[in-house]
């Protein structure tokens, strides 16, 4: 297990590289969000373990990045005065090459399209989602959620059809075809408290999970979205993110307030048959849990999390599912 310390910033998020399996960036902030500066970190894997190639300051707390699907040094950075800032991890310059600033509050999650990599989404606490595109001096649509969305996220597969989860307890599906007063074409309760966090999977179109302050993660099919397919308690306090496997179709991890990372499977493949439960626990974080993403290259099963105790881990997921390392 890897190891890396952002020391006087906590992190918020982690993100591997889509195009590069050794690059790793963090979004982290100072006094844990609350006020002062964020910090944008490139990291650099390697056997000996992880360096910092370089890192961006903000003049705000940053509560979430994307890498661009298009331009393998581009990151997108998300900050706490409701600005979105675009850098460019090859110039040698520490200044954004793009900054927009729409949103009335704090930005909470960025989401890049797969599907038309031209594309990325935004959410804040002020409640609205907005589309961006990086050569756009404007957003391109606002999607009035009308309460603090703390998540927002693409379809894999189809680059019109994007949700969100917020303090109302509602799932929201947007299609980006309509017009912008009947973009919604889905709202369901998947919680009576706060969702805080929600990923597709990335083998079934129609399903997705959330977790918020309930603790309860829960998966959803949106063809038929009244009930959740499997609940899947176990944390100790609030779900604070979610990230279905690139691998392993049933397989999912969380991260929590409870200060682990968990695995775990809906109950739907091979690594529990028998039906959904909890697989692996780690436990080396000791603050909250608010970053975790998936590395989609290399051997099956890695990834990364980050937290406000100043440490970003990667964790061999596989391996503690048993799957053959050489």
């Amino acid at each position: 297990m890897l190891s890396f310390r952002t020391p006087g910033f906590q992190g918020y998020a982690v993100r591997y590289s889509p195009f590069f399996d050794s690059t790793l960036a963090v979004a982290a902030s100072s006094n844990f969000g609350l006020v002062g500066n964020g910090r944008l970190y490139l990291l650099l894997l390697s056997p000996a373990g992880i360096t910092s190639q370089k890192h961006f300051d903000t003049q705000d707390s940053l509560f979430d990045l994307a890498f661009s699907e298009s331009h393998s040094n581009h990151i997108a950075a998300a900050c706490g005065d409701g600005a979105i800032k675009l850098f460019d991890s090859a110039l040698p310059e520490p200044f954004p090459i793009a900054s927009w600033k729409e949103h009335g509050r704090e930005v909470f999650s960025l989401s890049w399209n797969l599907a038309d990599k031209r594309l990325f989404a935004s959410s804040s606490w002020d409640g609205a989602v907005k589309v961006w595109a990086p050569d756009a001096a404007q957003s391109l649509r606002t999607l009035d959620v009308g309460s603090c969305t703390y998540a927002a996220a693409w379809q894999p597969s189809d680059a019109n059809t994007l949700a969100a989860v917020s303090s109302d307890g509602f799932l929201r599906l947007f299609d980006m075809r309509a017009p912008e007063t009947a973009a919604t074409v889905a709202k369901a309760r998947v919680s009576q408290g706060e969702v805080l966090c929600m990923d597709w999977n990335k083998y079934r179109p129609t399903l997705l999970a959330t977790g918020g302050v309930d603790r309860v993660i829960r998966t959803w099919d949106m063809r038929n979205p009244a009930t959740p397919v499997v609940e899947l308690p176990g944390h100790d306090y609030a779900v604070r993110r979610l990230a279905w496997s690139p691998h392993w179709p049933d397989v999912l991890i969380s991260g929590s307030y409870d200060m682990s990372v968990r695995a775990w499977s809906d109950g739907s493949g091979v690594a529990a048959p028998a039906g959904g439960r909890m697989l692996a626990v780690m436990d080396r974080h000791t603050e909250f849990v608010a970053g975790l993403d998936w590395c989609l290259f290399g051997g099956e099963g890695w990834a990364a999390s980050t937290g406000w105790d100043e440490m970003v881990w990667v964790w061999d997921v596989g391996a503690s599912l048993g799957v053959p390392r050489p």
